[in-house]
């Protein structure tokens, strides 16, 4: 008993901090109405007979797939060059990596909209080419908040791909290049199987934090493309229903860990089967 005292703090904040405030949104998430004056499952029939309410949960576990797959293309060329590189050249790497996590999201985030908007960097250069006749309508749009939210997340996906490309026994690759193995054969034969677990752990985490990256999702979305988080609050602060933003918020949270847990068993089998082959 002694030997879990010292998780003893830990545990309370977890309770203080999670789990009573997710009891509490259950509670107000069966109230029929923003009054608190009846119960029942009024507010999550309203959400699935809702064809809109669907489609932006659908918007959004869309955009944190498009998101983590971008990182995931980004993240390998990286990883290799990385672990092709001398002690010198991975300090660099690792530095370049960490940097964005020192700052703050809204200030990489007001930096992106500096890059896409009309007068911003992209256009500038592109007007200044002759490649554009006119400025480009990059903010405010799916492909904008795409290219936002891919870097900054990026670091998320970046340190697990790396991780797993260090494990991995470089004999592997260099017998498949004595068999003749051309660089993409052995990437997808060799490497990417051999380092899914990695792979996969970072798709999760930049999947679940796209998701839910309310303040990226808000300025450079510019309130035109409406996902979850920001249907929440429009509801919660906006229109003071209550029930039905602890609703979305429960609805929401239900389905990106379900994603997570399911992709994350179905890896889990995948990987046991490429072990045992």
């Amino acid at each position: 008993m002694r030997q879990l005292l010292p998780a003893v703090p830990l545990a309370a904040l977890f309770l203080v901090a999670f789990v009573l405030p997710l009891i509490a949104l259950v509670a107000i998430s069966l109230f029929r109405t923003p009054q608190f004056l009846e119960i029942g499952p009024d507010q999550y029939l309203r959400f699935f007979s809702d064809a809109f309410s669907v489609r932006v949960l659908l918007d959004t576990l869309q955009l944190g797939a498009e998101v983590a797959l971008f990182a995931l293309f980004l993240a390998y060329p990286l990883g290799i060059v990385y672990v092709a590189a001398g002690p010198f050249g991975r300090a660099i790497i690792t530095f370049l990596i960490l940097l964005p996590l020192l700052t703050s999201t809204v200030v990489r985030t007001f930096a992106w909209i500096v890059i896409l908007g009309r007068e911003g960097i992209v256009n500038s250069a592109m007007l200044s080419l002759g490649l554009w006749d006119a400025p480009a309508r990059l903010l405010y749009t799916w492909g904008g908040l795409i290219i936002a939210l891919t870097q900054i997340q990026l670091p998320l996906m970046e340190l697990p791909v790396i991780n797993s490309l260090l494990r991995l026994d470089r004999n592997l690759v260099k017998a498949a290049e004595g068999l003749g193995a051309g660089q993409f054969r052995i990437f997808f034969t060799v490497i990417l199987p051999l380092t899914l677990p990695g792979a996969i752990a970072g798709w999760l985490l930049v999947f679940a934090a796209a998701a839910t990256a309310f303040i990226t999702q808000s300025l450079v979305g510019g309130g035109r493309i409406i996902l979850m988080p920001l249907y929440i609050y429009q509801q919660a602060v906006g229109v003071q229903e209550w029930p039905f933003s602890a609703a979305l918020s429960l609805i929401f949270t239900a389905a990106v860990i379900g994603i997570v847990v399911a992709i994350g068993l179905a890896s889990r089998r995948f990987v046991r089967g490429v072990d045992a082959a």
